[in-house]
């Protein structure tokens, strides 16, 4: 079963938060402050915040940037998952993913499905890897990006996570490109 070992030392993250919405400025952007709040009391570093409009080329190159960047090591967007001709985040990261995380989208699903029944169905959260940076896209409500946060990724990203985690890995992400 899955619990975290106190023999093992918090390893502290770089976190990035994205918010895309074309209506959301800094002062309303409920999501994001839930996420930065949540990597805060973790113990994580939140590396930078954005918000960005609904436009699947300028999501991609915030991202692109972020991956390029080695003060990051995981990005977390919020919006623009649904089902709209607007939600194109899920899009935009599948563009840069070298590897989708499959089992990502389905855990949150299952999360979710405990707290708003079968209305899950209508996102399409996901996660990845590019350049050896995580990225994640969550919905763009602030219960989505608690469930996601406290259900899948403050135990996935604590290194002291058992029987395994994402942080223990993360050396190893990009060692293809490091090969001869």
């Amino acid at each position: 079963m899955s619990r975290i070992d106190d023999s093992r030392e918090f390893i502290a993250v770089r976190i990035a938060v994205l918010t895309v919405s074309d209506t959301r400025g800094p002062g309303e952007d409920r999501s994001g402050d839930v996420l930065a709040n949540r990597i805060a009391e973790a113990g994580h570093v939140l590396a930078d915040r954005r918000i960005v409009v609904d436009d699947r080329q300028r999501i991609g190159e915030q991202l692109r940037a972020w991956i390029a960047d080695e003060d990051v090591d995981v990005v977390i967007s919020t919006g623009g998952t649904g089902l709209t001709g607007r939600d194109v985040t899920v899009e935009a990261h599948r563009d840069v993913y070298e590897k989708e995380i499959d089992a990502f989208g389905t855990v949150f699903t299952l999360v979710s499905m405990q707290k708003i029944g079968t209305s899950a169905v209508q996102s399409r959260a996901t996660g990845g890897v590019a350049g050896g940076t995580y990225l994640f896209a969550l919905p763009g409500s602030p219960g989505a990006c608690k469930d996601a946060w406290d259900e899948i990724l403050k135990l996935q990203l604590d290194y002291r996570h058992r029987p395994c985690n994402f942080v223990e890995i993360m050396p190893r992400l990009d060692e293809h490109r490091r090969r001869k």
